[in-house]
């Protein structure tokens, strides 16, 4: 049977060495090439969504694209957090603690790759963080 304490590492690749705030961010990094991705595939013509119309009524501000891709980036990063400390609570038997509910709650309030940093330290002190 496995270690439960074991890190899980679903790449295949070695943990990537130095900051974990580095670490965040080539994850958040990662997670934007998958946005790009995304973006850029084409849907079945069926199920093509029409094109809203360009107005004088649109209320998107130019940098409104950039900071939907960060956030949805910034998501994508923090569901992956969260799936691996289920994951690991449900080995172990053990509960979320006081201080992973702090950083997650301070992370949903204002969510940045600053207040992500905290909840990936609380997994990597636990040896669940993957990368």
């Amino acid at each position: 049977m496995a270690d439960a304490t074991e890190p899980i590492n679903r790449s295949g690749a070695a943990p990537s060495p130095g900051s974990l705030a580095a670490r965040v961010r080539q994850r958040l990094t990662l997670a934007g090439v998958a946005f790009d991705r995304r973006a850029g595939a084409r849907r079945p013509k069926g199920r093509r969504r029409k094109a809203a119309p360009l107005g004088l009524g649109s209320r998107e501000s130019p940098s409104e694209p950039f900071h939907a891709r960060e956030r949805a980036c910034l998501r994508m990063v923090f569901r992956e957090l969260g799936e691996a400390h289920r994951t690991y609570r449900s080995r172990t038997g053990e509960g979320v603690t006081p201080a992973l509910r702090a950083a997650t709650d301070a992370f949903k309030q204002e969510p940045s790759e600053l207040s992500l940093v905290p909840v990936a330290a609380f997994l990597d002190e636990l040896g669940i963080l993957a990368w």
